[in-house]
């Protein structure tokens, strides 16, 4: 995916949904843990060394798997390559919890569901398309022909 790391770098330095300093092993035959400031922000983790403010790096939660392996880590892998996981450590199974969750709800894909159920819930309710008074109701990345099972 091409990106722009001007742009990926500003991202990183807004307002994070979660962040937190968590142990971190990347996907590298032999890499070790390290501590990482680990910082969410819509569909990117960001990781920082803990003394630096430029990101080391950053992964797109989109077609990944986020998976618990153990009570207080877990590891997320692509779908491209399940074999390549990077591997967190949190302070406690709850915090490991917390970041698992969100960390699946950080995908456009997830975000996508979610308005399409919640449009068709309210559409129920009130016999009214919520978002037809935005002229978007039509497209098709909100109907769920597009969705897969």
């Amino acid at each position: 995916m091409r990106y722009n790391e001007k742009e990926l770098q500003a991202l990183s330095r807004q307002p994070a949904e979660m962040a937190a300093e968590l142990g971190m092993r990347g996907p590298k035959k032999g890499s070790v843990v390290k501590r990482r400031l680990v910082k969410l922000v819509v569909n990117f983790l960001f990781y920082f060394r803990t003394d630096e403010a430029e990101p080391v790096g950053a992964l797109l939660l989109e077609h990944c798997r986020v998976t618990q392996e153990e009570p207080s880590g877990f590891s997320i892998s692509f779908l491209e390559d399940p074999e390549r996981k990077y591997h967190f450590e949190c302070c406690s199974e709850e915090q490991c919890q917390e970041w698992m969750t969100a960390l699946r709800r950080a995908s456009y894909e997830f975000m996508r569901r979610s308005l399409i159920f919640y449009r068709n819930e309210i559409q129920k309710m009130t016999g009214k398309d919520p978002l037809e008074q935005f002229g978007i109701s039509e497209e098709a990345r909100f109907q769920l022909s597009g969705l897969k099972a």
